[in-house]
């Protein structure tokens, strides 16, 4: 298989069908309900919490099998029905239509995959083993969540409105560059942490 081309996607308005509402499903919803996209359920019956959400109206749920017709206008579709035969069928209908599809736990039925993410506020890392070893992803996960702290979130926010400061300014490029590398090093994110941890300690170090 070639190399996949890792990209981070903006879904804001665009139309996602999910396949499935027992707890695979929902797993799936779950990485999709901030990104503001459209978000479609198909399913015959769901979770306590997926049947939440459509009351909630973060979802479309509707209680039925699946309809070729669920495909039309969708971006990406994601089946985590685990039926053999609707899987496939889904796949070749999605293919036939240039539609995006990942196929839960079937890789040769995937366009994509859903990787391991570490998430602290904007910042986020994805980890991908193509499909071969999920269990190596999450593990690299883990490692990657003790080495990248909540203090992250923070530090990414503040970077960025000071990076837009200095873009603004009337410093020349170079000034400009070496401001920003200097920003984004261990030593200003160590000054920031220590920040963090007097402000929460009452400003007593």
């Amino acid at each position: 298989m070639k190399s996949l081309f890792p990209m981070f996607v903006k879904l804001e308005g665009r139309q996602v069908l999910v396949i499935g509402a027992g707890k695979v499903g929902e797993q799936k919803i779950s990485g999709l309900l901030d990104t503001g996209a459209h978000i479609l359920v198909v399913a015959p019956n769901a979770t306590d919490l997926v049947a939440k959400w459509a009351r909630e109206r973060r979802i479309q749920f509707e209680s039925r099998e699946y309809s070729s017709s669920d495909l039309e206008g969708k971006f990406l579709v994601i089946v985590a029905a685990g039926d053999r035969d609707l899987n496939h069928r889904v796949y070749k209908e999605a293919q036939s239509r240039g539609i995006l599809c990942n196929v839960v736990d079937v890789p040769e039925q995937c366009d994509f995959y859903y990787p391991s993410v570490v998430k602290r506020g904007d910042l986020q890392i994805a980890i991908s083993t193509t499909g071969q070893s999920p269990s190596l992803a999450q593990r690299i996960r883990r490692q990657l969540e003790q080495q990248f702290g909540p203090a992250y979130e923070t530090w990414v926010a503040e970077l960025g409105s000071v990076r837009r400061e200095i873009l603004n300014s009337g410093l020349s490029p170079d000034r400009k560059r070496t401001l920003l590398q200097s920003l984004a090093s261990r030593a200003a994110f160590e000054a920031e942490l220590s920040r963090q941890q007097s402000e929460s300690n009452g400003g007593v170090v």
